[in-house]
């Protein structure tokens, strides 16, 4: 009986966690529209340009970055040697924001960059990837080097389910679920979206774990950490959404050299600075080949192009103990080496 009172109070919490918080000590240096631009070391303290991790926006907090002890990517490059560190920490829709497109993240990331000198490495993680590209190849010079963790640049690539959906649905099915948003897309409906593509995983399989290690601290330290972050997802405005929906994922623009930011559109022949790509063997939210695609597309020389696939799935490229050992102390060392 009392296991059971235990497994129950537990699948409680993970279902309806805490909101997610950051592993590292912080600064907010800038408060934008669109996102709080946190700093993990003032920027006298540092050397070399400072280094931006361009999170994700597409439906989770920004703290993947910053994970946990022992699993956060900002942690990790410290260590390596980067002494600035920031992190575009993208604020949740709220109506207002109802009408804020491609152009308004692009411009205020644009804007960041402006604030920590005018040059910066940019890391892009997911769609902080293709947010990076975009700036790269419409405004050359703010970037001396990019590296692309799980982004997605030619969504075309590959056989991923999210490339199948992309293309299954219509586009009016994503703008009903805008409407029904009062013009943001919800949170709680990508979530769900998300969990479907693994049912038996989402409500059975983890329920079923949760219930053999009800006792383990340790385990349920784990899995309430992960549900903090994974069960309170982001809402994203509408505009945002439906643009990269339709332009991105279903038209491919941007690899096509058809995707228009801020008036100009985008050739990524002309992204010509150093290049390090970042994919997972077992990402089925953005495949290899549509990370590893950047290196035919952009402009950079060849032997300016660094590749590298690890095993694992999508999420764990960010947050993975063993890439984060052994992967991105690598790609720290090659940013600091950069200058």
């Amino acid at each position: 009986m009392q296991r059971n009172l235990d497994f129950a109070a537990e699948a409680g919490e993970i279902e309806n966690p805490p909101a997610p918080e950051w592993a590292s000590a912080n600064t907010v240096r800038l408060d934008m529209d669109t996102m709080r631009l946190r700093a993990f070391r003032p920027s006298a303290g540092g050397s070399g340009l400072p280094v931006l991790i361009d999170a994700p926006y597409a439906g989770h907090s920004a703290t993947i970055a910053d994970y946990d002890q022992g699993q956060s990517l900002v942690q990790t490059l410290m260590a390596n040697g980067l002494g600035q560190v920031f992190v575009t920490d993208w604020k949740p829709a709220t109506p207002q924001m109802r009408y804020f497109g491609i152009d308004t993240y692009l411009a205020e990331l644009n804007a960041v960059i402006d604030d920590l000198g005018g040059e910066v490495h940019l890391i892009g993680l997911c769609q902080g990837g293709w947010l990076g590209t975009m700036l790269a190849a419409r405004f050359p010079g703010k970037l001396r080097s990019l590296t692309l963790a799980g982004s997605p640049i030619d969504t075309d690539a590959g056989t991923g389910p999210i490339r199948q959906l992309a293309h299954s649905l219509p586009l009016a099915v994503y703008e009903e679920m805008v409407a029904a948003g009062g013009g943001t897309m919800p949170g709680r409906f990508m979530l769900t979206g998300w969990k479907n593509m693994h049912p038996g995983k989402q409500y059975l399989e983890k329920f079923e774990t949760l219930y053999r290690h009800v006792e383990d601290a340790d385990y349920l330290a784990r899995t309430e950490k992960f549900a903090s972050w994974y069960e309170n997802p982001v809402d994203l405005p509408g505009r945002y959404y439906l643009e990269a929906i339709g332009q991105l994922f279903k038209e491919n623009r941007l690899a096509k050299g058809r995707f228009v930011a801020l008036g100009r559109t985008l050739d990524l022949a002309r992204i010509t600075i150093p290049l390090y790509l970042l994919a997972g063997e077992a990402d089925d939210i953005t495949t290899r080949e549509q990370v590893f695609r950047a290196a035919e597309l952009f402009g950079t020389p060849a032997d300016q192009v660094r590749k590298c696939l690890v095993p694992g799935g999508h999420i764990g490229l960010f947050m993975g103990r063993e890439t984060l050992k052994t992967a991105w102390p690598d790609i720290a060392r090659w940013i600091g080496q950069l200058g």
